[in-house]
């Protein structure tokens, strides 16, 4: 793996790193795949700078310091006007002292300021003639570029024609989404390609990709508009308009930006105020459908631009406050195999220790065993990381350009790494055919957890001692134990033992959607489970459901239904021993579905709606206080729904309100964002006070 050090020791030393970063920007703007992640390369930038700044005799001409970005490309089309780069800083304090020699260069305040997102992607001009989308051109050195107008009906947010019949050219960033990124390689490597390294490699490459046997798409957000005359010169038209002006008049022409996203574009009037959005900017990051890799701040005013003027490479009035990065190679080590309670074999990559978004990585999600024939990981290789506030850290690809020959093939068990019984391969992801049986224990811990039939005193420990003892082989079994059973056992006093089968009696009384949720039925989870419960209203009535009945429950789709069918025809025997022992099988509250007269749906929609939530989607972030202090998430969402209220994990559009409490973070960003209504802990308490009772 390619490392900078912090500073270059002599001539020879700045000379490699030269090289090494002019190879790394040519790869990246050609193929789409560098050898160096961004931070790897903003890095070894930053040293390049500061050799030539003390040693200004030996600056190379090739030198990545005074290029635009995409320099290494040459271009044959010019620029209307020359697409610059921006110049970075790191910190608020780096801002601060940037803002300040703006102001000295213009002779007064900066006016107001534009803060948007840095969209990770590649700089593109596409140009409008009479409104008709008829060239796209890359940034290439800045003055030309080249002609990439093939890919014109690949790239979505670049209407063919605009909503007036207006010759301008239409300035920004083309990148993949998280969704167009795993379908880019999804049909890549099944066309044999190997796979992008990460989304902006993968935008990188397929604008310039010709002939291809597939489709591959991508995203157009916009940055700035340009306006032309009938000979595609530069026109004044648009000179005077402050830059947030000109972002609202691109997005009423139909061109895509990012003002629908939780990061769209803002002004502010002061320094503080642009820091305090650069850090709602930063909180919401990792929630985002794209990559972005800082924010840009630009003095909005077209007299503060102008005054301030450009450089060679760079405007003076703008510049981009980079983020930590959150993507980082490192080298894959090994690939662990583990076995979940329902009897999923998970693989997990073993990484050598990288520091990504202030955390050191040493594993990430793999997902199956298709995904890693997909991205044709290897052992040995270099891999991109992603990693993200508390995401779970992902590998995007492997680096498959540096691989040098003694990779090795990842090997998939034969057999259940767990207990050695065969192995049910027909499914994307791995399963023992043993299913739950596999993993009793773990299994059974599942099902008596807090959020699930919450058995205060049964934890694993005690769990393993009844299995051991042969009391039990499925959570079922817990409610036929007996008093002399316990008692056997050791360390099972008479208190202990009563408290114990106290509250397996009182877990008896647990709402179907709890019950659901300890069976653990594959492709559900606790927020699914009780919008099944509140769907069927009984066991009964889900258990006789099919397919398509299954389908009708917010969320389930015809890949999952299925297979839902096929978990609660496989949990059958266990249901049933539920029964006989006298569970709860029922939704309290819930109104079952049946054959209905026109109106009479709504009617019971309406009545299930009751309550001072009805109608209004909640999502809860942050730790909960005063009379819901002790309320885990799940018993949260279970009083939302009580109350009439649809329970959420993510902030969106649709969100009514967003409850607060200590430490909230990019939820709360994101809501203030979005103007959703938000209240404390205290005020949602007072707000569902007749509800509260219950919890």
């Amino acid at each position: 793996m390619t490392t900078t050090p912090a500073g270059l020791a002599d001539a020879a030393a700045y000379a490699a790193a030269v090289e090494s970063a002019v190879q790394a920007a040519a790869a990246y703007y050609t193929s789409g795949e560098s050898p160096l992640d961004d931070d790897a390369y903003d890095r070894m930038v930053r040293a390049i700078a500061a050799y030539e700044t003390e040693h200004p005799e030996d600056t190379l001409a090739v030198s990545p310091t005074g290029k635009v970005a995409g320099g290494a490309t040459v271009g044959d089309v010019p620029h209307t006007v020359p697409m610059l780069s921006l110049d970075n800083v790191f910190s608020a304090e780096g801002f601060t002292d940037w803002t300040a020699s703006l102001e000295r260069r213009i002779g007064r305040p900066v006016t107001a300021w534009s803060v948007e997102p840095k969209l990770d992607g590649l700089a593109i001009a596409a140009r409008y003639r009479d409104g008709r989308l008829v060239q796209l051109i890359t940034r290439g050195d800045g003055t030309a570029g080249e002609d990439v107008s093939h890919a014109i009906d690949t790239v979505t947010g670049l209407p063919a024609a605009l909503k007036e019949p207006l010759t301008l050219e239409v300035r920004g960033e083309v990148l993949m989404t998280t969704d167009q990124f795993e379908a880019a390689n999804t049909v890549r490597t099944a066309h044999g390609g190997t796979p992008f390294a990460n989304p902006r490699n993968g935008a990188a490459g397929t604008l310039r990709a010709k002939d291809r046997p597939y489709r591959v798409e991508t995203t157009f957000f916009c940055y700035g508009v340009l306006a032309l005359d009938a000979t595609g010169e530069p026109a004044d038209s648009l000179g005077e308009w402050p830059h947030s002006r000109i972002l609202e008049f691109a997005a009423g022409l139909g061109v895509h930006t990012a003002a629908t996203s939780a990061v769209a574009p803002r002004t502010a009037s002061t320094v503080e105020e642009v820091l305090a959005r650069v850090e709602e900017v930063a909180a919401a990051r990792a929630e985002l459908p794209f990559g972005i890799d800082g924010i840009v701040i630009k003095a909005d005013l077209a007299d503060d631009q102008r005054d301030a003027g450009s450089g060679s490479r760079a405007p003076h009035w703008a510049i981009a406050y980079k983020l930590p990065a959150v993507e980082k190679v490192t080298r894959l080590l090994e690939v662990e195999w583990n076995v979940g309670r329902t009897g999923i074999i998970a693989p997990r990559a073993v990484l050598e220790p990288v520091e990504i978004d202030g955390s050191t990585v040493t594993y990430a999600t793999l997902h199956n065993p298709a995904d890693i024939t997909r991205r044709d990981l290897r052992l040995g290789d270099q891999v991109m990381v992603y990693k993200a506030g508390d995401i779970i850290p992902r590998i995007e690809a492997p680096l498959v350009q540096l691989r040098a020959g003694d990779e090795q093939p990842i090997v998939f068990p034969e057999l259940c790494p767990q207990c050695g019984s065969e192995i049910d391969t027909s499914e994307q992801r791995w399963r023992c055919v043993r299913g739950r049986n596999c993993r009793v224990v773990a299994s059974i811990a599942y099902a008596v957890g807090r959020d699930q039939l919450d058995i205060e005193g049964l934890g694993t420990t005690r769990v393993v001692q009844l299995v051991d003892a042969g009391l039990v082989g499925d959570f079922a079994d817990l409610f036929a134990l007996t008093r002399e059973q316990l008692l056997a056992l050791d360390r099972m006093g008479e208190t202990s033992t009563d408290n114990l089968l106290a509250a397996i009696a009182s877990a008896k009384g647990q709402p179907l959607a709890r019950v659901l949720a300890a069976l653990g039925v594959r492709g559900t989870g606790r927020s699914m489970s009780r919008r099944i419960a509140r769907h069927f209203a009984t066991m009964d009535l889900l258990c006789a459901a099919d397919a398509a009945a299954i389908q009708e429950v917010e969320g389930i789709g015809v890949e999952k239904a299925p297979v839902i069918v096929a978990e609660l025809a496989e949990l059958a025997p266990l249901i049933g021993k539920l029964a006989a022992a006298g569970v709860n099988l029922v939704e309290p509250g819930a109104v079952p579905p049946a054959p209905q007269e026109e109106g009479a749906e709504e009617e019971a929609e309406l009545e299930t709606a009751a309550g001072p939530l009805a109608g209004m989607t909640v999502v809860v972030t942050g730790a909960m206080t005063g009379p819901l202090e002790k309320l885990s998430r799940n018993e949260m969402n279970e009083l939302i729904e009580r109350a009439g209220g649809k329970s959420s994990s993510s902030v969106s559009k649709r969100t009514s309100l967003l409850v607060a409490g200590d430490g909230a973070g990019s939820k709360r960003t994101k809501a203030e964002a979005l103007g959703t209504r938000i209240a404390t802990p205290a005020e949602f308490a007072e707000l569902i006070a007749g509800h509260l009772a219950e919890a």
